[in-house]
């Protein structure tokens, strides 16, 4: 009898939805960025890279890609942010503005793979890219288009959090009770 191994994307959901809703409580106004900068090297960092090294594990080229290239986003964003606080390497808004481009163009090519994968999973990438873009226009323009990515973000974040319950409560019902719905592509 095979051994049933556990799905590693319930934790890099989990860590991607959870600081992803963190930062996106900052961007809007509620939440320190304390808090948002602890989860960004732990949960959002450290634990979707070692749940995207358990995708490979298991021949998931796209979970892999996305948790290990998000998880580096997260420590790289925190990095950013401790490096400013103690003026070495400052970052400028357009600087920042340059890196969320560079991640614009990465989720793009995430997104169309998506569209492979499920419908939940489309839609989580397209409020990504979304927010991606929002959060460029934030940094080059005007920053009241961080505050719009805020609250569009936030439901990037439900949509992990969404597939992480589907995962898991659908394991433990033994069959679908939260639906992510067949790929838009074949």
């Amino acid at each position: 009898m095979e051994k049933k191994m556990g799905n590693p994307a319930v934790v890099g959901l989990a860590g991607f939805g959870l600081t992803t809703l963190l930062l996106q409580f900052h961007n809007i106004g509620l939440l320190g960025l304390g808090p948002v900068v602890a989860m960004g090297f732990i949960f959002g960092g450290l634990a979707q890279m070692i749940a995207g090294f358990q995708e490979q594990k298991m021949g998931n080229n796209f979970g892999y890609s996305a948790f290990v290239a998000y998880g580096s986003f997260w420590i790289g964003l925190g990095m950013i942010w401790i490096l400013n606080l103690l003026n070495v390497y400052k970052s400028t808004s357009s600087d920042i503005g340059y890196f969320m481009l560079a991640w614009t163009l990465f989720t793009l090519i995430l997104f169309i793979a998506s569209l492979r994968v499920s419908k939940a999973m489309a839609i989580t990438f397209a409020l990504l890219l979304i927010g991606f873009i929002l959060l460029v226009a934030g940094h080059f323009g005007n920053p009241f288009f961080n505050i719009i990515a805020g609250y569009e973000l936030i439901l990037c974040a439900l949509g992990a959090w969404y597939m992480m319950a589907s995962i898991i409560i659908n394991d433990l019902a033994g069959r679908v009770v939260i639906p992510i719905g067949k790929p838009y592509l074949g």
